[in-house]
């Protein structure tokens, strides 16, 4: 039985997802079957695209030209210069792809990259992100952001917020469950049979014992040993000046880190281009390129679809596991 393709949502139509969908389709081919949700006015001129009426048809559809799966914007995007007015529809294509991968006619959801506040002003969005606003639509309370590329692959514990406020929201709650879903994932997604979590310290060098900070000692070293006496393979907390260079990385599947930073500066470092936000925890599986919309340069034809190739081979991948 044929797999389904991976849907792949337009994004902001005034960004670079237009084009570096085309780039992606033009590399990947019949290779890796997807098709884009989007309006083909929107796609830059001159491109290989051909309108579909079912998911299906993008597995033979790819070869030739990139399949697209209608759908309406109010007014054309111009490259650079985003339009509140199409904020809805960049919404509903999203939820679209949601509910064709809940119906089983997609294998997984890649998304182009959104702009949250013409979403908000054009919208009323009410996310801090695409992560929230899918987590949303699939009914799931907990998810985990990670980005992956095949160096390394990294867990921000929290996400989005002020340095100074990250202590104060780390719980051994939160921690836990990062931790759980994290490992669940592994096995069922990336297929590590036994996975091993190694967890960053709060602080420099990990507390030095206590001395720097005693997060370690009194939050993050008690879930670790709750969590190996369940079975789990879990180091830490490490300082995290020295968990990243290859050595270390040889040591473990996945970095849990304590805030945004700790964990993108370390990717971003060993592979810029190439990165893959991954959210764990959905019932579906979701993949994005590493970067926004890139408003400066859209139209230019100057966008680098690396990692956007990498997110839809990710979902490829991913689907593969989920399957066998």
């Amino acid at each position: 039985m044929t797999r389904p393709p991976i849907a792949l949502t337009c994004g902001d139509p005034a960004g670079v997802g237009p084009e570096l969908s085309i780039k992606a389709h033009q590399t990947l081919g019949a290779r890796l079957p997807f098709f884009w949700i989007g309006d083909p006015a929107h796609l830059p001129d001159g491109t290989a695209h051909e309108e579909i009426h079912d998911p299906m048809d993008a597995v033979h559809v790819s070869a030739t030209a990139l399949p697209v799966l209608r759908h309406p914007f109010p007014v054309p995007a111009q490259p650079g210069q985003p339009d509140l007015r199409n904020a809805p529809a960049v919404m509903t294509a999203i939820t679209r792809a949601v509910e064709l991968v809940q119906e089983g006619r997609a294998s997984a959801v890649c998304t182009n990259p959104i702009h949250k506040q013409v979403l908000q002003d054009g919208a009323g969005f009410a996310y801090p992100g695409h992560t929230e606003f899918l987590a949303s639509l699939a009914g799931v309370k907990n998810v985990v952001m990670m980005l992956a590329c095949d160096e390394l692959r990294v867990v921000p514990v929290t996400i989005h917020m002020a340095v100074k406020d990250v202590a104060g929201a780390l719980t051994e709650e939160l921690l836990e469950q990062t931790l759980r879903i994290t490992h669940d994932a592994l096995i069922r997604d990336f297929g590590v049979e036994t996975p091993r979590l190694a967890v960053a310290g709060l602080n420099p060098h990990a507390g030095e014992g206590g001395k720097m900070g005693t997060e370690e000692i009194t939050l993050i070293t008690p879930v670790v040993e709750r969590l190996n006496r369940d079975g789990l393979h879990i180091s830490g907390p490490r300082s995290a000046d020295t968990m990243f260079h290859a050595q270390a990385r040889a040591g473990y599947d996945a970095a849990i880190c304590m805030y945004h930073d700790q964990a993108l500066i370390p990717i971003k470092t060993i592979d810029f281009s190439g990165g893959v936000n991954v959210t764990l925890g959905l019932p579906f599986i979701r993949t994005s390129p590493d970067h926004g919309t890139a408003f400066d340069i859209a139209g230019s034809g100057r966008a680098d679809p690396t990692s956007l190739i990498a997110a839809l081979n990710m979902a490829d991948t991913m689907a593969k596991a989920r399957t066998t």
